[in-house]
């Protein structure tokens, strides 16, 4: 089994690890795209992530991996057996899984096995790469690069939590919940709006301009590549610090308070950006509410609403052909003014 690069030894782009951790706490969050140059840890990060999430418990042989949770989304095999009591269970790895910008349609959503339907004649479902994704992580490289008839399915499946397939005699569905991560470089390419409105946080990562961080990294990579298994043993316990805060800030985060001032600043705060419809808010409040949990605090505050901002936000905007500063920094300005004028 190949090791992934520790989190915790990741150098740099804090804004993108608070953004995969928040999106850890909270997968309701609604996923996290991270834009930017090639060679900035991009996939790194999220492998690095779900590699030190702990394990989670599941259905026994559930190709879906379904929460024996009663009450949570099941297939129709297994929410007979939830409802029983005492459900066989074990527990698995939280699921990273890469969506190939060349993956067929068959191969997202699942398909007739043609194996067992040649061999023994029966119609039976092969659960595709959503299936596997079910309670994890669905990974898309080059996001921006998808193609359309794909992008139009992720936007169905993230908006209902479910994939159904009717075709070739099957009509199936079952649970596909996941954070969606997308990774690409805007200069190949725009992400269609549906999809980006789809995620709830955005993040820019450029390449390190400091020397002695960039050659902090080349350090730890090297040291990584050439003693795996010391390396990850090294950063274990760092490793293990923040697995513990993940854990202990999911079970907080029903505890944490929004008081109704922070409402106020952030609606204010996404009217003064013009943003279209109240997702801004809603993505603005969830973000801050498990960054608050993650950090062990019951409350939100106005800090962390300020911290959130630019990620909740970013992408969010409408174009303005008279402000030529990026997105990044309107927002950055526009939570200047807001919290000046009302601090508290």
């Amino acid at each position: 089994m190949r090791l992934s690069f520790p989190f915790s030894a990741i150098v740099g782009q804090e804004e993108m690890k608070q953004a995969i951790l928040v999106a850890a706490v909270d997968p309701g969050v609604g996923g996290v795209l991270v834009f930017g140059d090639r060679g900035t840890g991009k996939s790194t990060a999220v492998r690095a992530l779900a590699a030190m999430l702990p394990k989670m418990r599941a259905m026994a042989n559930c190709p879906y991996g379904c929460d024996p949770e009663p009450g949570t989304p099941s297939c129709k095999e297994c929410a007979p057996l939830k409802t029983k009591g005492n459900p066989k269970t074990l527990l698995r790895d939280v699921p990273v899984v890469d969506l190939p910008l060349g993956a067929t349609e068959d191969r997202v959503v699942g398909a007739l096995d043609l194996e067992r339907a040649l061999s023994d004649g029966v119609k039976a479902f092969e659960p595709g790469l959503l299936a596997r994704a079910n309670r994890g992580f669905l990974y898309i490289d080059e996001v921006n690069l998808l193609e359309d008839h794909l992008v139009d399915l992720l936007i169905d499946v993230a908006a209902s939590g479910e994939n159904m397939v009717e075709r070739e005699g099957l009509s199936i569905r079952h649970p596909a919940r996941f954070v969606l991560v997308g990774s690409g470089n805007p200069e190949e390419g725009e992400l269609r709006p549906q999809l980006l409105d789809r995620f709830g946080l955005a993040v820019d990562v450029t390449t390190p301009t400091d020397i002695k961080l960039r050659i902090e990294v080349i350090k730890r990579r090297d040291t990584f590549e050439r003693g795996p298994e010391a390396f990850v043993e090294q950063w274990r316990k760092e490793d293990e610090k923040i697995r513990r805060r993940i854990v202990a800030g999911r079970k907080r985060l029903d505890e944490v308070q929004v008081p109704d001032a922070v409402l106020e600043r952030a609606a204010e705060l996404c009217m003064a950006l013009g943003t279209d419809g109240l997702r801004g808010e809603l993505a603005l409040m969830r973000a801050a509410r498990a960054l608050a949990a993650y950090e062990g605090d019951t409350v939100v505050t106005v800090d962390h609403l300020k911290r959130m901002a630019a990620p909740a936000l970013r992408h969010r905007l409408r174009r303005n052909p008279l402000d030529d500063s990026g997105s990044g920094t309107r927002v950055a300005r526009a939570v200047d003014e807001v919290f000046a004028a009302n601090p508290k």
